[in-house]
């Protein structure tokens, strides 16, 4: 099964880097947002199977786009990534219990973001 992935970050460079990854590691169907405003719009029109998502974005942040999407009867079960440079314990927490599945600090390798991947959907 192909599996569509939506990649949120407000950088260009790092969605880039993000589906860039996805694409080596066989993931060809990838849309991208540039925070989780533009996200949910384009998640009203189409479905995805896994969320990438970075935390620190305007207008819609990270952690606000996920308890949206978890919120969203249509959107709850999708399994959701989030990569940040916010590494302290506190942010951790507050991710997981907004309902992300599992979490990367940036930077990462091409490696990590594949195990997590391959975590999130054995699970």
């Amino acid at each position: 099964m192909s599996l569509k992935f939506l990649a949120v970050d407000d950088s260009p460079t790092m969605r880039r880097i993000v589906a860039n990854t996805l694409k080596r590691l066989g993931y060809e169907d990838v849309v991208e947002a540039i925070n989780g405003k533009e996200a949910l719009e384009k998640l009203a029109t189409t479905t995805v199977d896994f969320i990438i998502t970075d935390w620190n974005m305007p207008e819609m942040d990270g952690l606000e786009f996920v308890q949206n999407i978890k919120a969203n009867g249509d959107t709850s079960e999708v399994p959701i990534l989030m990569i940040t440079t916010r590494g302290v314990k506190d942010d951790i927490v507050d991710a997981m219990k907004a309902g992300v599945n599992s979490y990367i600090i940036k930077p990462f390798t091409p490696q990590v973001l594949k195990e997590k991947i391959d975590s999130i959907l054995s699970e």
